[in-house]
């Protein structure tokens, strides 16, 4: 074969230039992605943090309602949560709301119901939890039902 000085001379100037515009456009379409993935990344975070805050506190009511020693309040209770657990404001700290309610479903039966709202979504997450009273959980030993 015989190789004519036309194939040995590489990449000209118009393939450069497209290839450099090929590349602008595909960083940029990535650079466009980027707030939506910050906002998606936000949101996340505070859904996440409330989710937690949320079964924690179904969890404590679920445990204080178990045991036959202790009194049931049927007043709803709201309160104000800091995701540092500190009480003081610290810079960045999220503060959500903690709504909850329980319910007298019967003779030792209660529906705990726990919203969780935050500034940014004040409809916020809920949860509901039947409870009943189980006797393998009184304690102190002894101790006169409520």
């Amino acid at each position: 074969m015989f190789s004519s000085p036309r194939n040995k001379r590489g990449i000209g100037l118009p393939e450069v230039i497209i290839a450099i515009f090929l590349t602008t456009i595909g960083v940029l379409a990535i650079l466009s992605l980027q707030p939506s993935a910050w906002r998606t990344v936000g949101r996340s975070d505070f859904l996440g943090r409330a989710a937690e805050i949320l079964y924690k506190e179904l969890d404590t009511q679920e445990t204080l309602i178990m045991n036959p020693c202790n009194a049931v309040s049927l007043t709803p209770t709201t309160r104000s949560v800091k995701t540092s657990g500190m009480a003081g404001v610290i810079a960045g700290d999220a503060t959500y709301t903690v709504t909850t309610t329980v319910t007298n479903l019967g003779t030792n039966v209660w529906r705990i119901t726990v919203r969780v709202t935050w500034p940014i979504n004040t409809k916020g997450i809920s949860e509901s939890l039947v409870v009943t009273r189980q006797e393998k959980y009184r304690f102190p030993e002894g101790c006169s039902s409520v």
